[in-house]
């Protein structure tokens, strides 16, 4: 696994309190919208799921769902949600060809390094089916810094993260903007945004 051991750790270890903290994301409107926009019975994955709250949101509303954590106490916990199939990966697993609906990665990316990230969301684009939808969700900032707790984090400006969308084929449709305190108790700003994989080509 090429994810920074440190920030697994804390993970590992502060997993029942992140599930407390995470509890927001049942009324959470960009996990609405992003179900929502899925057909019935879509395939989705929920890259970085965490405890797995969102995970058994899509599950409730009739999506399949796959879930992949890089930690285990994350993934253990996920998986006990009904409906919902987790395993351990980290972001260098995502693979496949249109396998996906939708890929819901909410504060999971900025964990991985910033010169990985036009492979990770290549990679993404190319598991999405054409016009498939991704919502990614980053602290924004700007350079890379742990957290009080450890946690390893890379920071985007909004533009940054719209031109690096852009560039692996995605077209943002929506933006949403906010400030929040993380598990560290510091605030922090942070950006939302969906984004469509490439249409398919008319032939």
């Amino acid at each position: 696994m090429s994810a920074d051991r440190a920030t697994l750790a804390v993970y590992d270890a502060e997993a029942a309190r992140y599930a407390d903290a995470t509890q927001g994301l049942r009324d959470d409107p960009d996990l609405a919208a992003f179900v929502a926009a899925m057909p019935a019975g879509a395939r989705v994955l929920d890259l970085g799921c965490g405890p797995g709250l969102a995970a058994e949101v899509m599950a409730r509303a009739g999506l399949d769902v796959e879930a992949t954590d890089a930690s285990a106490e994350m993934v253990r916990r996920a998986a006990a949600r009904p409906g919902v199939t987790a395993w351990q990966a980290d972001f260098d697993a995502i693979a496949g060809e249109g396998v996906y609906h939708g890929v819901w990665a909410n504060f999971s990316l900025l964990h991985a390094p910033r010169a990985a990230m036009p492979a990770h969301l290549a990679a993404i684009a190319q598991a999405l089916v054409p016009g498939g939808r991704l919502h990614i969700a980053l602290k924004t900032g700007a350079g890379e810094r742990r957290d009080a707790l450890g946690r390893l984090y890379t920071y985007y400006g909004e533009d940054e993260l719209a031109a690096l969308l852009s560039a692996a084929g995605f077209t943002v449709i929506a933006r949403r903007r906010g400030r929040d305190p993380g598990l560290d108790g510091e605030m922090a700003d942070w950006v939302a945004m969906a984004a469509l994989a490439a249409p398919a080509r008319r032939g």
